[in-house]
C-alpha cells in the first residue's frame, strides 16, 4: 500500500510537469568565464508535454526510491543539448523535488577538459556525468574516477549496453546511419553503396577529430570484416572530406550541397515530418551507436541523489522521456519514437569501448594518414 501511494504521489508530481508548458521555477543561467553556462533548477517543469505512456509506466513499474529520503545539492556535468538537459532535470525534479540540481552543459571534449583541470586541482565538482560516449567513461573508469553502483537495476537491458562492473549506464541509443537528399541519384541500402560511382564527390561525413560519435563510428566500421580500413580509403577516393560534427553534415545534405552523408539518426528523423528533403537509412551491415552513458564520480558529495539520478534515467519513465525527446531508448520495453524502426529491426555494429580506448591513438593516426589532419 505504501509503495502504491509513493508511486501515486510521484505520478502526480510528474504529471504536473507533463501538462505544464512553461518553466515554473528556473532559477537562472549564468555564463562562467569560460563561456560555459551553469544552471540551477529545483522543482521545475518542462516546456514540452510527454505522452501518457510515461505516466502509465510509472504506475505499472516498480517504485523508485522514496523521494522524501533523497535531498540536497546534486551537481551534474552533461553534454546534452541545453533543452534536453533542462527537460531531463525537470522530469527528475518532478520525482525528487527535494534535490537541487546545479548543472553545467558543454560538449564532451570541453566538459572533460574542465573536469581534468578540476582533477589536477584536487577539487572535482560533479556528482554525476551524463556525456556522449562510453570510450570517455572507460578512460575515467581506468583512472579510478568512477564509483560503481552494483545495485542499479539493469535486468531489462541488453548486457552489452552496460558496464559489467556497473561504473556507467547507457541511457539511449544514438545511431549513425546514412542520410540522403531526396534528389539523390539512388537510395542507399548499405555502407558500401557510398562507394558507387554516382556518389563520387557527393558525400559528407563528420570528422573523428571533432566528433565523439564519428570516432565510435570509425572504430565500428573499420572493425567490420566486410569493410575495414579499405572502406575509409574508398571514401577518400570518392573525394570525401570529413569536417566538423554531425550538424554540418545534416545541413550539407538537407541544403543540397551534398547528396549523401553519415549522420546521427535524430537529426534527420526529427526534421523529416517538418518537410526536410532528406531520408535516413539504417544500413544492412548495421549502425554504430553512442549510448550517452551516465556515471557517478568516485568523489561524489551526494551519493544518494546521484544514485537516484541514475535510477531515474534507466527506469521506464526515464526511458520514455528519452523517447519523447526523439531518441531511441535503450530499454527494450519502451517503444521508439515515430520515424524509427522497432529495436529488433536495427542491427548494431560490434563495438568494444575498452579496445577503442586502448587503440585510440592508432585509430587517429590511421585516419589522418588517409584523409589528412
Amino acid at each position: 500500500m505504501i509503495g502504491t501511494l509513493r508511486r501515486a504521489n510521484a505520478l502526480i508530481a510528474l504529471y504536473a510537469v507533463l501538462l505544464t508548458s512553461s518553466c515554473a521555477c528556473h532559477l537562472g543561467a549564468v555564463a562562467d568565464p569560460s563561456g560555459t553556462f551553469r544552471f540551477r533548477t529545483r522543482g521545475t517543469t518542462m516546456k514540452t508535454p510527454m505522452i501518457a505512456t510515461l505516466a502509465a509506466a510509472l504506475l505499472a513499474g516498480p517504485a523508485l526510491a522514496q523521494t522524501d529520503d533523497v535531498s540536497g545539492r546534486l551537481v551534474l556535468y552533461t553534454s546534452q543539448p541545453n533543452e534536453d538537459a533542462q527537460r531531463t532535470v525537470d522530469a527528475f525534479n518532478a520525482v525528487y523535488p527535494n534535490v537541487t540540481v546545479d548543472w553545467i552543459r558543454d560538449g564532451t571534449t570541453q566538459v572533460m577538459a574542465r573536469l581534468e583541470a578540476e582533477f589536477a586541482a584536487g577539487s572535482p565538482q560533479p556528482d554525476v556525468l551524463l556525456i556522449a560516449d562510453t570510450v570517455v567513461m572507460e578512460g575515467l573508469e581506468a583512472q579510478g574516477r568512477l564509483m560503481p553502483y552494483p545495485e542499479a537495476d539493469v535486468s531489462a537491458y541488453d548486457p552489452a549496453l552496460m558496464d559489467p562492473e556497473r561504473h556507467y549506464f547507457s541511457t539511449k541509443l544514438i545511431t549513425t546511419g546514412i542520410i540522403y537528399n531526396t534528389a539523390a541519384p539512388f537510395v542507399p541500402e548499405s555502407w558500401s553503396d557510398l562507394l558507387r560511382p554516382e556518389a563520387q564527390g557527393q558525400i559528407a561525413m563528420p570528422s573523428p577529430l571533432a566528433s565523439g560519435a564519428a570516432t565510435i563510428h570509425m572504430v565500428a566500421l573499420t572493425s567490420h570484416p566486410d569493410l575495414g580500413w579499405a572502406y575509409y580509403e574508398g571514401l577518400a577516393a570518392q573525394g570525401t572530406n570529413p569536417q566538423g560534427g554531425n550538424g554540418g553534415v545534416y545541413n550539407a545534405v538537407a541544403g543540397g550541397e551534398q547528396m549523401f552523408g553519415m549522420v546521427v539518426d535524430f537529426l534527420p528523423i526529427r526534421e523529416i515530418p517538418n518537410g526536410a528533403p532528406v531520408a535516413f537509412v539504417f544500413p544492412e551491415e548495421g549502425v554504430s551507436a553512442v549510448t550517452e552513458p551516465v556515471a557517478i564520480l568516485s568523489t561524489a558529495q551526494n551519493v544518494p541523489a546521484a544514485q537516484a539520478f541514475v535510477d531515474f534515467l534507466i527506469s521506464p519513465e526515464g526511458q520514455q522521456l528519452a523517447a519523447d525527446m526523439g531518441y531511441l531508448p535503450a530499454h527494450p520495453a519502451i517503444a521508439p519514437p515515430e520515424g524509427f524502426p522497432a529495436m529488433d529491426q536495427i542491427q548494431l555494429l560490434e563495438f568494444d569501448p575498452a579496445v577503442a580506448l586502448e587503440n585510440a591513438e592508432d585509430y587517429r593516426l590511421r585516419f589522418v594518414e588517409i584523409f589528412g589532419g
